[in-house]
């Protein structure tokens, strides 16, 4: 919200200095902090822009810069680094100075609560901010029996929300939409790794271990 009383519906935003850089649906803009009262979150979107189809090159150069370290911490706490890297290429699109319209921030988007609790000092560091992201994707899959739909609802909307409707997939499109997306993502990664494996173009994408989690009803939305 401006102290005008104008309020712009953002996807995204950074403060750099004293001014905030605005990613909007239609475009970017930038406006001094002193004009801006606050930044309120939105729990449910009405409107769904379509998913942004990386090329394989593109992708594999993007995550380049932080492959080992989520090598580091796939080894360190048992998760897939493809997994890793799916997540990251939905939350932030492996940019590491990311913020989002809720304050998440970094390459795996943590909130600072979050963050805190695991005990991040620079949040916006790749290391930190990778190694605290897997933690807290391990302590998912493992509160949810290694349900990857739940777990990554979860991630995305708070386990109270996975909690409040009964252990499934909360009806909100965004959350929705993020699963599939980095169910989609993680099984491309998969496939991607047997054909390079096996040297063969007959494999089929691998599906993510127990992704049949259900939804919450979506009537209404």
């Amino acid at each position: 919200m401006l102290r005008s009383g104008q309020r712009l519906h953002v996807t995204g935003y950074q403060l750099i200095g004293d001014r905030y850089h605005l990613q909007l649906a239609g475009g970017s803009a930038e406006i001094a902090a002193s004009e801006v009262m606050g930044v309120e979150p939105e729990e449910i979107f009405t409107a769904q822009r379509p998913p942004v189809v990386v090329p394989r090159v593109a992708a594999a150069k993007a995550q380049a810069p932080f492959r080992g370290f989520m090598e580091q911490s796939a080894a360190r706490y048992g998760v897939d680094p493809d997994l890793i890297a799916s997540i990251i290429a939905a939350e932030s699109k492996f940019n590491p100075n990311a913020v989002s319209r809720r304050d998440a921030r970094g390459l795996m988007q943590l909130m600072p609560a979050t963050a805190a609790r695991l005990g991040v000092r620079n949040v916006f560091d790749p290391r930190e901010n990778i190694d605290a992201g897997t933690r807290y994707l391990r302590d998912l899959l493992v509160r949810y029996n290694n349900d990857l739909s739940l777990a990554l609802a979860a991630y995305n909307a708070g386990p109270d929300k996975v909690e409040q409707y009964g252990r499934v997939v909360p009806p909100y499109r965004e959350t929705i939409s993020y699963v599939r997306r980095v169910q989609r993502s993680y099984a491309r990664a998969k496939a991607n790794s047997r054909v390079t494996l096996a040297g063969a173009s007959s494999s089929s994408a691998a599906p993510a271990a127990n992704s049949g989690a259900r939804i919450a009803d979506t009537a209404g939305l």
